[in-house]
């Protein structure tokens, strides 16, 4: 009767593993497992042109920039949850060991900030399982860049749950091997292809017309035999080219160049660069003032403020999306969870606004005359 009456007490999280399983064992792959062979092909991959192109715009790239370098630093601690009679409370708990390097060959900051990369321009990421821990868990993944995975069973632009059908390099891959992290947004390069074209459109104006120190104007035939349309194209297209270059241009009696009255900073279209940015600003849901663009009417008191701004503006939604993820029945056991810790990095950067700030005594008449 002792053996049945005595209580096991066994840990919630992560058993020591004796030795980590391949990737997969015990599941039962797709009939077609082909993209495994392309993994870690790195020649292969790729991010995708439309978005090369969207990181192309400056306010683009750089709140994409921003955001990643918060998510980078944040580190993951693994908590789980107990009814104290009021409300659920928190319970954190040793971490797994794949939680403070989940791809063994690059480092936590790179492997975050890109994964956010795919959250904010296609709207989902994809990590691939590589190896197993004991119980079946994972115990490291590498990160299949967005821009080379399709599925078949969603087309986009909207995700509406992990696929089932999924590609990489044109090759099928086991779902159960896979994390297929969802953004709470639609991905950039779908919501934001007008506002993309529109900002290189305009900065291929500006390069046109910084191009040259001669403003742009019109030639115009003052005399002898009228010349065809033909003629007129090939002979603006020769003075323009001779524009383009710096070099000079020689006209005959007959012919005239009237300049613009635009003055230089029309020319370089700036009102519409600030324009285009703001809108780039709103697209990527970060404060204007945060790329660089006054609005006239927000203000932040302290650095501190900014960043607290650009994590609860901007960051906030991707950042619970990924621990959401890694917090699912597939990557941890039922009733564990894993979330960011934003507090201390908020906290930290407070405490050091806070030491470089000069006290009262330092800035202050009166606090000189009292000491």
């Amino acid at each position: 009767m002792g053996l049945f009456d005595r209580k096991i007490n066994k840990a919630a999280i992560s058993p020591p593993p004796a030795k980590a399983a391949a990737a997969g064992a015990g599941l039962n792959y797709a009939s077609n497992n082909a993209g495994v062979n392309m993994i870690g092909q790195y020649y292969t991959y790729q991010e995708g042109e439309a978005r090369n192109r969207a990181v192309q715009v400056a306010a683009i790239n750089r709140s994409r920039d921003l955001m990643a370098s918060v998510i980078g630093c944040m580190p993951l601690k693994m908590y789980t949850e107990q009814w104290n009679g009021d409300e659920m409370e928190k319970i954190y708990l040793a971490p797994r060991s794949w939680l403070r390097r989940p791809d063994p060959d690059v480092p936590y900051n790179f492997l975050m900030s890109w994964t956010f990369d795919d959250l904010f321009f296609f709207g989902r990421a994809f990590w691939y399982i590589t190896s197993r821990t004991a119980d079946g868990y994972p115990a490291s993944f590498t990160r299949l860049p967005a821009g080379s995975v399709t599925t078949q069973d969603m087309a986009g632009p909207v995700w509406f749950a992990p696929s089932k059908q999924v590609y990489f390099q044109g090759g099928e891959l086991d779902p159960a091997n896979l994390v297929q992290i969802l953004s709470p947004t639609q991905g950039l390069i779908y919501s934001g292809t007008q506002v993309v074209e529109t900002a290189l459109k305009i900065n291929d104006a500006r390069t046109r017309n910084a191009s040259s120190s001669i403003p742009a104007g019109v030639l115009k035939q003052t005399g002898g035999e009228p010349l065809s349309a033909q003629e007129l194209a090939d002979l603006a297209a020769s003075f323009n080219a001779a524009r383009a270059t710096n070099q000079t241009a020689a006209l005959n009696e007959y012919l005239s160049y009237e300049p613009t009255t635009m003055s230089p900073d029309k020319m370089l279209l700036i009102e519409s660069a600030n324009y285009s940015a703001l809108e780039a600003a709103r697209l990527c849901n970060v404060p204007p003032y945060l790329v660089g663009v006054s609005t006239g009417s927000y203000s932040y008191q302290s650095s501190q403020q900014a960043r607290a701004d650009l994590y609860i503006f901007g960051l906030k939604m991707y950042a619970e999306a990924i621990a959401a993820a890694l917090s699912m029945d597939n990557v941890l056991p039922r009733g564990t969870y894993v979330e960011f810790d934003a507090e201390s990095y908020l906290e930290e950067n407070y405490m050091a606004d806070k030491m470089d700030e000069p006290t009262y005594q330092e800035n202050t008449q009166e606090g000189l005359a009292n000491r």
